[in-house]
């Protein structure tokens, strides 16, 4: 008869194995377990490499800026030749944001100064963010929201307003007068670019 350890004869050979020297011996790690491990990181590897694009997708505007605003035309410069006080212009912007592209239009206020030089304002109150709104009758600049008044140069001459109209950067090319429209953060005694 064929010697057997106690446990073999009873079909019970799980987790054994033969020895070198024809006894049999337990082990740790059963094929079973073995393959369950293997499985298991397996999966969680390619489970990995798929978050990745996802969270990529997800995360990209935290970590991108918005893209600055570009340069644009206000209009001809011998448009603006006989102007001797301040002319409401719309200005197209384009702005990407995240996953949006915003395209929208902007007013501003085209001045010229003693010398002939032309300057632009956003028409944006520094106070709470309404609209100003040029009045030839009182030859200054108003806020309708809280009575702010500003001169034709954008200073501030009374009301609750923290500083003067916010200046926007320009310059002449080609006879175009071309506008960088800025947003500013509003309730702040000096001019801060938000976006």
């Amino acid at each position: 008869m064929l010697d057997f350890p106690e446990g073999m004869a009873n079909g019970k050979t799980a987790g054994a194995s033969q020895g070198g020297h024809g006894g049999w011996r337990m082990i740790s790690c059963s094929r079973r377990s073995l393959l369950g491990l293997l499985l298991g990181a397996g999966g969680a590897t390619i489970g990995a490499l798929l978050s990745v694009p996802l969270l990529r997708f997800v995360l990209h505007p935290v970590f991108k800026a918005a893209l600055p605003l570009s340069w644009t035309e206000a209009g001809d410069v011998k448009d603006f030749d006989s102007v001797t006080s301040p002319v409401k212009r719309l200005v197209k912007i384009e702005q990407r944001d995240g996953w949006r592209k915003l395209v929208s239009e902007k007013a501003i206020y085209v001045c010229k100064d003693a010398n002939g030089k032309l300057s632009a304002f956003s028409s944006i109150c520094p106070h709470l963010g309404c609209s100003v709104s040029w009045h030839d009758e009182e030859n200054n600049f108003v806020c309708p929201c809280h009575n702010g008044q500003f001169t034709a140069d954008g200073k501030l001459m009374g009301g609750p307003p923290p500083r003067g109209l916010d200046l926007l950067e320009c310059k002449v090319e080609d006879g175009k007068l071309i506008v960088h429209y800025q947003y500013f953060r509003q309730l702040v005694p000096n001019k801060e670019v938000i976006a």
